[in-house]
């Protein structure tokens, strides 16, 4: 008895050993999360989220998993909310969170009722061209919207899987030629040769644009002899079709076509000028400096404008005195892409009428002041955009986010800023120029997971 004495008052004398101390309620709360994730229960993980009290402070595993949930349940917004709770502003950003954050945002809007959010998803997608994305872009190609089934039809070609996608050979029947153009293109330039078959009877039976297009993919997938065609396409009565073939023979850059595209700015119709104009852009040879020159001069705002952009993306610094002039012009979208053209030939002083630009009364003029600020990379620069991604007026700040995406200084925080934007279509460019300079980020430093 005396022994059973002892050892009761030894056991009353040692917590822990009648019961375990409670788990605390971090731990509880990170648990129950765990478990609704696991079970696929992501509504369960962002009710736990948005029950804790405002002054509470959740653990990194749980607002991770409720930043999973929230992209698993097509909210990014939400996700985006979480992220800023687990990434503070002094801290270096994420970015291995920040992709699939801002893949979630173009992803939730796919399938958005309004068709302008929905070509917005699509372009961003397009222009980043990313492998992994091939269900979604697929599924653009059974959209209501023409665009948005072109754009997809785009996006597949530019992610390297127009050989392997069966949707985009059926895009060749599209009811809409945009979209029946644009799977062209996307399998010719990934040399899908059993499409020649096809090719051949659009070329055969189908006249204007398509029937142009039509050559340009039997060219590119070695027949040499349809340059001859596309040639010929460009003196043709259809000023669409004589615009088709111009800006074709601009991408293919062979030689021997300099001269009609220099006849083209001389054409009786704006529009085709306008096209050869920025196809002797993209032929990108000093040979197209003098016709160029001429466009300068040309009656049409829009035809002024596009050779000016054109004639800086030839990067010969003597231009620099004829897109000075430029920068006087009436207009003021021929200023903006004289000041674009500035920009692209590392004119310093092209910054300052930018900035005039930016300020001025009309939202398009401020959106195209950002739209030709994507040509720069200076600090300066960025600061313009960042106001423009201020603006009251949704284009300007839409070509703000646009041209973030494309210059090479640090803009991430202020990205991440613009997927807050009031406007859904902002939100979407932003999220795709994120994107831009996340893969920027990891091809120049490819095993590091953040970045301040």
């Amino acid at each position: 008895m005396l022994l059973v004495l002892c050892w009761m008052l030894f056991a009353v004398g040692l917590p822990g050993v009648a019961e375990a101390a409670p788990a605390s309620p971090a731990a509880s709360l990170e648990r129950d999360a765990a478990e609704a994730f696991n079970k696929a229960e992501y509504a369960g993980v962002l009710k736990l989220w948005q029950g804790l009290p405002a002054d509470a402070t959740p653990s990194k595993p749980f607002l991770r998993l409720a930043f999973q949930s929230a992209l698993k349940l097509g909210r990014p917004e939400e996700g985006l909310t979480i992220y800023e709770r687990l990434v503070k502003n002094d801290q270096p950003e994420d970015l291995a969170l920040l992709r699939p954050l801002a893949v979630g945002f173009l992803s939730a809007y796919v399938r958005d009722a309004k068709e302008y959010i929905r070509i917005a998803a699509y372009t961003a997608l397009a222009e980043l061209g990313q492998p992994d994305q091939q269900s979604i872009l697929e599924d653009g190609l059974l959209d209501s919207s023409p665009l948005v089934r072109a754009r997809a039809a785009e996006g597949l070609g530019h992610a390297g899987l127009a050989s392997k996608s069966g949707p985009l050979r059926r895009a060749m029947q599209d009811d809409m030629p945009p979209v029946r153009i644009a799977a062209m293109n996307a399998l010719s330039d990934a040399k899908v040769t059993d499409i020649i078959p096809r090719l051949t009877e659009v070329a055969r039976t189908e006249d204007g644009p398509e029937a142009v297009f039509a050559y340009a993919a039997l060219y590119k997938l070695g027949k040499q002899d349809m340059l001859a065609d596309i040639t010929g396409a460009a003196t043709l009565p259809d000023p669409e079709t004589r615009m088709a073939a111009l800006g074709v023979l601009g991408r293919l850059k062979r030689p021997s076509s300099l001269g009609v595209l220099s006849q083209g700015v001389y054409d009786p119709e704006a529009s085709v000028r306008a096209f050869a104009a920025g196809a002797l852009g993209e032929f990108g040879q000093p040979g197209a400096v003098a016709p160029l020159t001429h466009a300068l001069g040309d009656e049409n705002a829009r035809v002024r404008g596009v050779a000016a952009a054109s004639l800086g993306r030839l990067g010969i610094r003597d231009s620099r005195p004829l897109l000075h002039a430029l920068t006087r012009d009436a207009s003021m979208q021929v200023r903006a892409s004289a000041v674009e053209g500035l920009l692209r030939l590392g004119d310093s002083t092209a910054l300052l009428m930018v900035t005039d630009l930016a300020r001025h009364p009309d939202p398009s003029v401020r959106a195209a002041a950002a739209q030709a600020l994507s040509a720069a990379a200076d600090k300066e620069a960025v600061s313009v955009l960042q106001t423009l991604l201020q603006d009251q007026q949704p284009q300007p700040r839409l070509f703000a986010a646009r041209a973030l995406g494309k210059i090479s200084a640090p803009v991430v925080p202020l990205l991440k800023k613009a997927l807050h934007d009031s406007d859904a279509a902002v939100r979407l460019t932003a999220a795709g120029s994120l994107l831009q300079q996340l893969d920027r980020l990891a091809k120049s430093s490819p095993r590091r997971g953040r970045k301040g």
